[in-house]
């Protein structure tokens, strides 16, 4: 009885034990399987356009090729951010490991999202364009809102205070914001120009993640000097 009450609905599963194990696991499995995925939008280039490397690339290669490291490199930072999140994790609870599944459903989709941007038939369309960065958006979102149920079902191991939060979650979305943006430029300007837009990431990146971390440096300094003040 105490064996089927410990796999009850709701039960929760400590870092240390073999259930928490098996859920990183499975959505490293995931990850890598959406990334593995990515291959499959590069089409082998016929035998006549081995003869050198000019008409290799005018095959349609080249654009393959940039939309396949432009999602390896999206899905391997999703990882990243939630491989950062879960080792923070003391339990996990089901209501995580909900939020998560709907995370690496829209990570999942990125490699058919990637076809788009990345075959030459469609490429110079818009909604290809509008297609991944809707995509990305909602995969950042998602992964944004696993981490704020967690802190609802407290299984962080050390919270930040809730103005750090939001200042963290400001920084998430230059992501998201970048992407959206790209869309009316690739419908005004061409779907080329609306790539280029997600270059911006490599500057505003960089900047806003500085910005959120002396922000939370100084957030965090002043709770804990609330703290002795009132100790």
């Amino acid at each position: 009885m105490a064996d089927l009450e410990s796999r009850a609905p709701g039960t929760r599963y400590d870092r240390d034990s073999v259930e928490f194990g098996r859920a990183v696991a499975f959505f490293d499995a995931v990850y890598a399987f959406a990334i593995t995925l990515l291959v499959v939008n590069i089409e082998p280039p016929e035998a006549s356009d081995w003869t050198d490397l000019g008409a290799l690339f005018s095959s349609g290669l080249a654009s393959e090729l940039a939309g396949f490291a432009i999602s390896f490199v999206v899905i391997a930072v999703f990882w990243r951010v939630n491989h950062r999140l879960i080792a923070r994790f003391r339990t996990i609870s089901p209501g995580v490991i909900a939020a998560n599944f709907i995370a690496t459903a829209f990570v999942v989709l990125v490699p058919f999202s990637t076809q788009g941007i990345s075959d030459a038939e469609t490429a110079e369309e818009p909604l290809a364009v509008a297609v991944y960065a809707v995509n990305i958006s909602l995969a950042v979102f998602a992964q944004s809102a696993m981490y704020f149920v967690a802190r609802h079902d407290r299984v962080l191991t050390h919270p930040l205070p809730r103005r750090a939060d939001t200042v963290r979650f400001l920084d998430t979305l230059t992501t998201p914001v970048v992407f959206l943006a790209s869309i009316p430029i690739a419908y005004a300007f061409g779907a080329d120009w609306g790539r280029w837009t997600w270059v911006l990431l490599i500057v505003i990146g960089p900047l806003s993640g500085r910005w959120a971390t002396r922000r939370v440096a100084r957030i965090v300094a002043e709770e804990r000097a609330g703290l002795v003040e009132r100790a």
